[in-house]
């Protein structure tokens, strides 16, 4: 039994179900509380000074606000909120209720682990990519409508993500690659050790293919006569048969089938 579902049997309980709902819900009221009055947005950032003095409810109100807050981003703000919720239910369907609070929750702990590091304020944009890539992961043919038109597999969207997340990583300050690395160490911590594996076994094919197509290109024919050593190499239109006989896997060509001494080994 693996640690998560040891972690689920004993916590199992405690599960927040249908958190996606939850969240996109409290998504939609901040943005719509935005639109009243812009400054109370300002209280649920994750400042890490703010939270050291006292207001606390940062480390988790940061994941309520929406990712596009104007009056003119409404079109993609449900775009993205419904995106989002399709992705969330995905991998909630995929690992039960547990498994997902958990892989949120390590989002959130690396968040805000990043967040005071380098002491600025901080979103849910890491947590909602490491849910992109886990979901891009599991369902990797599942298909979506870039501009409402083009057919692109997500698996697709999700080397492009991995991408840029390197190059942000090579160019960026160590600072800041500790910034981009730690609040998607949850998708690692659920998938590294499958990636792992699967590549290990793919590398093991892709070695025992290599090395039996070089030793197939080495050895340059098929048949070979027992006898006197000729091949469909030095006469194509010659057949070659194994002798019955024999002990062993000897072959021998036309002339030779019947003319030969046997071998008993």
């Amino acid at each position: 039994m693996s640690l998560l579902d040891k972690l689920e049997r004993k916590f199992g309980k405690f599960a927040i179900k249908r958190l996606p709902m939850y969240i996109v819900i409290l998504n939609l009221f901040v943005y719509m509380l935005n639109l009243l009055d812009g400054r109370y947005i300002g209280y649920l950032y994750l400042i890490p000074s703010n939270v050291l003095k006292g207001e606390i409810w940062r480390l988790v109100t940061y994941v309520f606000i929406p990712p596009m807050t104007s009056m003119e981003d409404v079109l993609w703000l449900f775009l993205a909120v419904y995106f989002y919720y399709i992705m969330a239910t995905g991998l909630e369907s995929e690992w039960g209720s547990f498994k997902f609070n958990l892989y949120y929750l390590l989002g959130m702990i690396g968040t805000t682990v990043a967040a005071f590091f380098i002491s600025i304020p901080a979103t849910a944009n890491f947590i909602n990519l490491s849910i992109f890539l886990a979901f891009a992961y599991l369902y990797p043919d599942y298909r979506i409508y870039l501009f409402f038109v083009i057919p692109i597999k997500i698996k697709y969207l999700g080397y492009i993500s991995w991408f840029l997340i390197i190059s942000s990583l090579i160019a960026s300050p160590l600072i800041m690659k500790l910034y981009i690395i730690i609040p998607i160490m949850n998708f690692f911590i659920f998938f590294g050790k499958d990636i792992f594996l699967r590549y290990k076994t793919r590398g093991k094919s892709v070695y025992r293919k290599s090395k039996y197509m070089t030793n197939f290109r080495e050895k340059e024919y098929i048949h070979k006569c027992t006898v006197c050593g000729i091949t469909e190499k030095d006469n194509p239109d010659m057949d070659f048969r194994y002798c019955m006989t024999c002990e062993g896997h000897h072959e021998y060509c036309m002339d030779h089938l019947k003319n030969h001494e046997h071998i008993k080994e």
